[in-house]
């Protein structure tokens, strides 16, 4: 079991466009906080980002998580040594491009480091209450930046 649970979602309407990010995080002792923002010119994969970022930057203390997100660009960077190989690489893809949100990146790995943190995917859109919330959430987030 983990201290904490988070469940993460982005929204973009356009890609760029306005977009919006959620986090639903739930505490060992049941204390639920609700993030979101958002940026007027982003795109999804940004939001994703940022809504893994936000949730584990705002944990007071290293914590083990299990963090929910329904982007397999997040899950997979991590569960399948994405992220591994990009350093590797000077922060390049496999096709030698420059990996995308860089800084994102090395934001969110300083705080899985910080963190001891599972990344379980999830299907979006289904049945899952909570991803529903997030991407609920998310949406209504990305409404304030039209």
């Amino acid at each position: 079991m983990s201290d904490v649970e988070i469940y993460t979602d982005g929204a973009c309407s356009g890609n760029p466009g306005p977009g919006g990010w959620a986090a639903i995080v739930i505490a060992d002792n049941d204390d639920v906080e609700q993030l979101t923002g958002g940026e007027r010119h982003t795109t999804n994969n940004r939001m994703e980002l940022m809504a893994a970022i936000r949730a584990l930057d705002a944990l007071e203390h290293p914590s083990s998580v299990a963090l929910h997100t329904d982007s397999a660009y997040v899950s997979r960077a991590f569960n399948e040594g994405w992220l591994d190989n990009w350093q590797k690489n000077g922060w390049r893809t496999s096709s030698k491009k420059p990996v995308k949100n860089k800084e994102l990146w090395q934001q969110l790995l300083a705080l899985d480091e910080k963190h001891d943190v599972e990344w379980i995917w999830v299907k979006g859109h289904a049945d899952n209450e909570l991803n529903n919330l997030a991407d609920a959430l998310a949406v209504d987030a990305m409404e304030q930046y039209k």
